[in-house]
């Protein structure tokens, strides 16, 4: 199986990032944090290039949405940028989206890089521009840290954006950390909160080995998109992977059963080969278990999707470290292996 969706090609020591404020203007708020993310690209032999609004106070940055779209639409049509990384989230990317150049994203692949409110980005240039995006660390909230992570993770990052590879088995963290130190207090860096022992992927249904597409996001940006042009046709779940994870501001369980609800009425859970949920931001232990207990309770019993695998927990979103997810790439669930891996290239 192979994707239909044209794929970037990967980075070269040399290449041009750039690297763009779509959404909160965090780095005029902790420029510290900011240069810590520059610093790891550097270190990998990229360059990069900011544009009017990296940098912007963020009060300024909030009323021009405008002005933060040109940077997107100029980046994609910029021939010496060869990868577009988000700064970090926010809440009101959405804004962005009428003001984009469908037809200039779409003729220009690139390696496009974010999560969170991202989302926003990552999906439009997949249905709209027809291309693999990535969900992954920003550059300040999972790259400034990166160096406090084990080296496997720091291999990971660097290799899903450099090397070519045709297949990759995920393999699950033993420890995660809830965010990160204060960045308002100087005595702190780039600092992650203290680790946690992880409990690892909790397989709640399916049987077998099961092949689809990815796509997916931040549950909460994806419900500012529902009902808009930005949303995926009825036809667009079958055979697809759907993978959702939860913010820093910890939705409750009953807002995140009343968003699955509605994947149901749209019929998704009956289409779709597969659901992964990212292991929820700042849950206990009791509430993580609580909310396996209501992901299946929605989509089995609820919406009677017997067979597809569920798996919950997966090292994906706002807790660290977290992967990077090609969006519109095959992935494979193996059940019995209790395996997740994707099964082609997801660069050029």
């Amino acid at each position: 199986m192979s994707t239909k969706y044209r794929k970037p090609r990967a980075l070269t020591p040399g290449d041009t990032v750039a690297v763009i404020s779509p959404s909160w203007g965090g780095p005029s708020e902790f420029p510290h944090i900011f240069e810590a993310g520059l610093h790891i690209l550097h270190g990998w032999g990229l360059r990069t290039k900011e544009y009017p609004s990296t940098r912007l106070p963020a009060a300024e940055l909030a009323q021009q949405p405008a002005l933060r779209a040109h940077d997107v639409n100029s980046a994609f049509g910029d021939d010496s940028v060869a990868a577009i990384w988000a700064t970090i989230g926010g809440d009101d990317s959405v804004l962005l989206l009428p003001h984009l150049n469908k037809q200039l994203i779409a003729a220009n692949p690139k390696i496009l890089i974010g999560f969170s409110d991202n989302t926003t980005l990552l999906v439009y240039a997949h249905l709209l521009g027809g291309m693999v995006t990535f969900h992954g660390p920003s550059l300040m909230a999972g790259i400034a840290q990166l160096s406090k992570f084990p080296q496997r993770h720091r291999a990971h990052i660097h290799d899903m954006l450099f090397a070519h590879q045709s297949a990759i088995t995920y393999k699950s963290y033993s420890h995660y950390s809830d965010g990160y130190r204060d960045w308002s207090d100087p005595s702190y860096g780039a600092e992650l909160k203290p680790l946690q022992y992880s409990r690892g992927w909790q397989f709640l249904q399916g049987n077998g080995i099961h092949h689809g597409e990815t796509f997916g996001g931040c549950i909460e940006v994806l419900e500012w998109l529902k009902g808009s042009p930005y949303w995926p046709t009825p036809d667009f779940w079958q055979g697809k992977i759907l993978f959702l994870e939860t913010s820093e501001e910890k939705p409750s369980i009953t807002d995140v059963t009343r968003w699955l609800r509605n994947y149901g009425i749209q019929d998704v859970f009956s289409k779709v080969a597969g659901v992964l949920i990212g292991r929820a931001r700042d849950y206990t232990l009791g509430e993580q278990i609580a909310l396996d207990v209501a992901v299946l309770n929605v989509i089995r019993n609820e919406f009677g999707a017997t067979t597809i695998p569920i798996v919950t927990n997966v090292d994906i979103g706002h807790t660290d470290p977290q992967f990077i997810v090609p969006i519109g790439i095959t992935m494979q669930i193996d059940c019995n292996e209790q395996r997740i891996s994707l099964t082609e290239s997801w660069l050029s």
